[in-house]
């Protein structure tokens, strides 16, 4: 919730942190990415683009970019057994 609202109100200095903090947290890259989706709808493409930059920034610090917020290749196209 606080992240999304340091979206809305395009505060990239703050945000940085609470990232990290959602992250440490149990929030998963693919929630991050999704609510930053969102974000581009509902509170305008600028604030989410200065979001992601943070995003990218502390995902990068965090594990050497290991993890992205770049959908897989494979994101939402996995087969289902039957």
């Amino acid at each position: 919730m606080t992240v999304s609202m340091l979206v809305a109100l395009n505060r990239p200095q703050e945000l940085r942190g609470h990232i990290r903090g959602a992250l440490n947290n149990g929030v998963t890259v693919t929630e991050l990415r999704e609510m930053l989706l969102q974000a581009a709808i509902y509170c305008g493409a600028p604030a989410a683009l200065d979001s992601f930059r943070v995003a990218v920034s502390v995902l990068d610090e965090l594990n050497d970019g290991r993890e992205t917020l770049q959908p897989s290749p494979t994101s939402g196209t996995e087969a289902v057994d039957q």
